[in-house]
């Protein structure tokens, strides 16, 4: 019978499109995907059985987050390009407070990486695969905190549908393909080996599409978490004392030994003292006002910033008059994001350890200034400006920064403008995201990541680390709030999204994809303010890509003046970008993987948008 219900509840959730945006405007143009409407709740993430979880938890009456951690912890566990020993960013608007709340979950440098270290290994950059490149778990931890501080629900209920899916699931082609397309590194790695390799020795080693892929060794953790939460709770703890009992048993118990101990085994560097410092923060996050709407991010440590840097540039301008994707709109974006994202790729990092000029790099006579500089043609020497006299400072890295431009014109000149599949693929590093909204008016905008294909395996925990640690530099002419060393978290590209309007929410936004992510859902926020498209049309709608910023992956290589537009720009306006500059490719889809929800207020609705990049899916009651 609930099998049945779920289903119904599926059907109803998906309806007719094209519907214009209350107070917005007409959406005219047919989507791939129909908007979600619904009225009690919005469930949205990267795979269709996660938000299954989501909807599975809210008829059961839990709330928002609670939907939210179960859709975390499912894609964890269906290594959706993440993992249980990966990360967690968050923002949470609390209907009681009024406020947005935003969560750090984002692992740290373990004892010993150092920029010393590194080098004597002879690196240019932290790893990107193995032992190495791994900070320390933070999804867990994430998962506890939200779930013990917003949510309402016990762990154990929490953890049911990812318990289900440990013990076997029909795994996606996706997710199989990339398990066999790894196997080599794979194989370095005894414990990923167990996991991803269950055909050994045959021509096909990895699970095939639709097989039931089993995850004992994960179960059973997920087992020792739900089993201390039952004996805090016998003992007379609360329900939230009892949540951090389990989150204790992670960080400071069996479980962390374990973790370290196999990490060790394998090369890494993780000690128990590493995991039990660790700790998740819950910070005030960052937000600019763009015509009325409040946009908020998460801090420095994130490139968050660098979406709402781009708003105040880019408020300088009549977008709307410029004509939806005409080349001087793209133009105008795309050299708005190379200013915003050459001061992201200078002065982000974690304010824990240095102190970023945010209140410079969000003031809106920086951005006038910044916005001074776009020019009629696409110019590749644009670096990190100076923030700093616009909050009464002098600019401690001045040499630095002389020295960072004299780098980046030497990197720019070395690299080629074509877009090879290898630079692709570690410029737009996956994630997922999860949106979820409900009716007493909690919403919850999450970008999970970290421990994706090929992941190392932490021992018997069937805990899959993060490969975060090549998000740092080893150089500090090209970011000296980002070097590695011990208890610092590296600046990610991480980034969910929540805007406000009149204090109420208005959209809550979030995608995958690497450095790409902030550049698709900039462009999904303007496609909505200015251009007037429902939520469905703007996370479809075709988007445009720079490469001229530093990838966050791998050799944090730059393409200066590449960018991708979808197959179907005018043959008029992909001339004209030519004549300034660009070098062009053109993608069959360029929307991003985007998860939306809208909020109608006329009519005490939520509209959810889902892109048809990927396998993204919602449900909505």
């Amino acid at each position: 019978m609930r099998k049945f219900y779920l289903f119904a509840l599926l059907l109803l959730s998906w309806n007719v499109s094209g519907q214009g945006l209350p107070g917005l405007g007409a959406g005219t143009t047919p989507t791939n995907k129909p908007i979600l409407h619904g009225k009690d709740w919005v469930a949205i993430t990267g795979k269709p059985l996660g938000a299954s979880a989501g909807a599975a938890i809210f008829q059961q009456g839990g709330n928002a987050v609670d939907a939210a951690c179960a859709m975390i912890a499912a894609t964890s566990t269906m290594w959706d390009v993440l993992s249980w020993g990966g990360e967690t960013q968050a923002l949470i608007y609390n209907p009681h407070t009024k406020k947005v709340i935003a969560i750090n979950a984002l692992g740290y440098a373990p004892t010993g990486a150092t920029v010393e270290f590194y080098k004597s290994q002879g690196m240019d950059y932290p790893p990107q695969f193995g032992p190495l490149a791994a900070t320390t778990p933070g999804t867990p931890g994430g998962i506890m905190t939200m779930l013990a501080e917003y949510g309402t629900m016990s762990l154990e209920q929490i953890l049911k549908p990812s318990m289900d899916l440990a013990m076997g699931y029909p795994i996606e082609t996706q997710t199989a393909n990339a398990m066999e397309s790894q196997k080599a590194r794979i194989k370095q790695w005894p414990y990923s080996k167990k996991i991803f390799l269950p055909h050994l020795g045959e021509e096909r080693e990895a699970p095939s599409p639709g097989e039931i892929f089993v995850q004992e060794d994960l179960y059973q953790t997920l087992s020792k978490l739900v089993a201390a939460e039952k004996e805090a709770l016998a003992a007379g703890k609360s329900r939230k004392e009892a949540i951090y009992a389990a989150y204790d048993r992670f960080y400071k118990g069996d479980i962390a030994k374990e973790i370290v101990r196999g990490t060790r085994e394998q090369g890494g560097l993780f000690t128990e003292a590493d995991l039990a410092n660790w700790k998740v923060k819950i910070e005030e996050p960052l937000h600019v006002n763009y015509k009325g709407i409040d946009v908020y991010k998460l801090q420095e440590w994130t490139q968050g910033p660098a979406l709402l840097q781009s708003l105040n540039i880019l408020e300088n301008f009549d977008l709307k008059s410029m004509g939806y994707n005409s080349a001087k709109y793209i133009h105008t974006v795309y050299q708005a994001m190379n200013l915003a994202f050459a001061d992201r790729d200078f002065y982000y990092g974690d304010p824990a350890f240095v102190k970023s000029p945010m209140k410079g790099l969000l003031s809106k006579e920086y951005a006038k200034e910044r916005a001074k500089l776009i020019g009629e043609k696409n110019d590749p020497t644009i670096t990190a400006g100076d923030p700093y006299p616009f909050q009464g400072e002098t600019n401690p890295y001045l040499d630095l920064l002389k020295k960072n431009k004299e780098v980046m014109a030497f990197r720019k000149e070395g690299f080629n403008q074509s877009l090879d599949p290898e630079f692709i693929e570690n410029f737009q590093k996956g994630t997922t995201s999860v949106e979820a909204a409900d009716a007493e008016g909690w919403v919850v905008s999450v970008t999970p990541s970290g421990g994706w294909i090929p992941a190392v395996v932490a021992g018997n925990t069937g805990v899959g680390l993060s490969q975060r640690m090549q998000s740092f530099v080893l150089d500090e002419a090209l970011n000296p709030y980002n070097l590695p060393e011990h208890g610092k978290r590296p600046r990610v590209t991480l980034t969910p999204s929540l805007a406000l309007k009149d204090g109420k929410p208005l959209l809550a936004f979030a995608v995958q994809g690497g450095d790409s992510q902030d550049q698709n859902l900039l462009q999904m926020f303007l496609n909505i303010v200015e251009f007037g498209m429902d939520v469905q049309e703007s996370v479809e709608a075709p988007n445009f890509n720079s490469y001229q910023m530093q990838s966050s992956f791998g050799d944090h290589e730059v393409r200066p003046g590449a960018i991708v537009l979808r197959e179907d720009s005018p043959t008029w306006v992909n001339k004209e970008l030519a004549s300034k500059g660009y070098s062009i490719e053109l993608w069959n889809k360029t929307s991003g993987p985007i998860n939306a929800i809208w909020f109608d207020w006329k009519h005490g609705t939520f509209w959810g948008g889902s892109s048809d990049y990927g396998d993204d899916y919602g449900i909505a009651w």
